[in-house]
C-alpha cells in the first residue's frame, strides 16, 4: 500500500462509545485522518447472538474499507470479544481491538480485589474469563455486565442522577466486596466517568484502555511504515476537520449531539443507509 501513509484510519463501535477511543486517537495521532462509524441503529451489540455481532462488524469494516481505511480500530469491547478473529480472517487489513485493562488493574490494586464494569456479552463470554485467568495472579476479579449504562450513554445521559443511580445498582455489590480498582470495560463508560467517580469515591482507582489502544494503533502503523507525517503526539485531541468523516446507522443529529459532548468539540455526523438488522426480540 504505497499511499498508506496518506490513507485514513477507520474506527467503529456499536454506537457512541467509540468516540472515547477516537478522542485518544486524536491526541496520540493528530496527523492521521479518521473515519468513524457508530452503528447506533443496531446498538447495543451485547444482547445480540455472536453470529449477528460478527455480521454487523463485517458490515462496519466494509464501510470503512470502501472509504480507503488503511487500518481499523474496533473501538467496541463486544465486537472485539466476538468478532475480531472473524474480521482478521475475512479482510486483508490490520485490526486493533479493545482489551479490558485487567493487567494494569491487577498491578494497581492494594486490596487484591478488582472490579470490571463490562458489556453483557463480555461479562458472560469466555474471552474475559481467559484474560482474568491469564493476568489475575491471585487477585480476585469481579465482573458485571451493565447493559442499561450502554443505553443511557447512547441516549446522551452521561451524567446526572439517572446515570448515577444506574451505576450504583451495578457497582455497589463490587464495592461491598472491597474492590479498590475499577476497570471501565466498555468504551461507552469513560464518557460517564464523572458519574462513576461519585459512586465509587476517591478510594477506588478507575482505569480504561483508551490511551493504550491509541498507542497500540501507533505501533501497528509504525511497524508498517504507514504513519502520517512525523507521527508526533499532542497534549490535547486535535479538532476534527474536513479530512475526517463520521458516520452512523441511526439518528445522525442525535449521534452528533452525544459525540459533541464526549469529544468536547463541534461534530457533524452523516447517516449511512442500508446497515440495519432486525431489532433483537425481548
Amino acid at each position: 500500500m504505497a499511499e498508506a501513509s496518506n490513507a485514513p484510519v477507520g474506527v467503529f463501535d456499536s454506537g457512541v462509545g467509540g468516540f472515547t477511543i477516537l478522542k485518544e486517537l486524536l491526541r496520540e495521532l493528530p496527523e492521521e485522518r479518521f473515519i468513524y462509524f457508530g452503528d447506533t441503529g443496531n446498538c447495543p451489540y451485547g444482547v445480540r447472538p455472536v453470529s449477528e455481532i460478527q455480521e454487523l462488524s463485517r458490515n462496519a469494516a466494509r464501510l470503512l474499507l470502501d472509504q480507503g481505511a488503511k487500518a481499523i480500530v474496533v473501538a467496541c469491547n463486544t465486537a472485539s470479544v466476538s468478532a475480531l478473529a472473524d474480521l482478521r480472517a475475512t479482510f486483508d487489513c490490520p485490526f486493533i481491538g479493545v482489551v479490558p485493562a485487567i493487567k494494569p488493574a491487577v498491578a494497581l490494586t492494594r486490596t487484591g480485589r478488582v472490579g470490571i464494569a463490562a458489556t453483557e456479552a463480555s461479562a458472560r463470554g469466555d474471552y474475559l474469563r481467559h484474560l482474568i485467568d491469564q493476568h489475575a495472579n491471585g487477585v480476585e476479579v469481579f465482573a458485571v455486565g451493565c447493559p442499561r449504562l450502554v443505553l443511557l450513554a447512547e441516549a446522551g445521559i452521561l451524567d446526572g442522577p439517572e446515570a448515577e443511580a444506574a451505576i450504583r445498582d451495578y457497582i455497589t455489590p463490587m464495592l461491598d466486596a472491597g474492590i479498590d480498582t475499577l476497570v471501565l470495560g466498555c468504551t461507552h463508560f469513560p464518557a460517564m466517568r464523572l458519574a462513576f467517580a461519585r459512586v465509587v469515591g476517591p478510594q477506588v482507582t478507575m482505569i480504561d484502555s483508551g490511551a493504550a489502544i491509541a498507542r497500540q494503533t501507533r505501533r501497528v502503523l509504525s511497524e508498517r511504515g504507514w504513519l502520517a507525517g512525523a507521527g508526533q503526539s499532542a497534549d490535547e485531541p486535535r479538532p476534527l476537520d474536513d479530512g475526517d468523516a463520521l458516520w452512523c446507522s441511526g439518528d445522525a443529529e442525535h449521534c452528533a449531539h452525544v459525540a459533541t459532548a464526549i469529544l468536547s468539540m463541534p461534530v457533524q455526523v452523516r447517516f449511512a443507509p442500508g446497515m440495519l438488522l432486525p431489532p433483537v426480540r425481548a
